[in-house]
């Protein structure tokens, strides 16, 4: 079993910052691919950013809304994943939650959710 924590959310006004920070423990062989989602009030949780690990060189997946102010870095040592969130905005504010898929190999190919954390951009 997986374990997600996740951690730096918050209440910021806009055009300010915040650094999500998750930290993957448990029996992990192999991160095949760790990120963040976010989900509003009334709407659909949807893929903020990720970064899938292939042979060939990671790949990072970013939705248009969060190109040029959020970043995100992977960190295989520590099997964190971070999301620096710049210029935020009023429609940045939902739930955020950690994504990762994870392999084993009595397992396979699992994917594992942490239990959210609030992002609120308000003035």
């Amino acid at each position: 079993q997986v374990q997600l924590v996740e951690s730096g959310g918050g209440l910021v006004q806009p055009g300010g910052s915040l650094r999500l920070s998750c930290a993957a423990s448990g029996r992990i062989f192999k991160i095949n691919v760790m990120g963040w989602y976010r989900q509003a009030p009334g709407k659909q949780r949807e893929l903020v950013a990720a970064i899938t690990r292939r042979a060939g060189g990671d790949t990072t997946d970013s939705a248009d809304s969060v190109k040029g102010r959020f970043t995100i870095s992977l960190d295989y040592a520590k099997n964190t994943v971070s999301l620096q969130m710049d210029s935020l905005k009023p429609e940045d504010t939902a739930v955020y939650f950690c994504n990762a898929n994870v392999y084993n190999m009595d397992t396979g190919s699992v994917t594992y959710w942490g239990q959210g954390t609030q992002v609120t951009v308000s003035a």
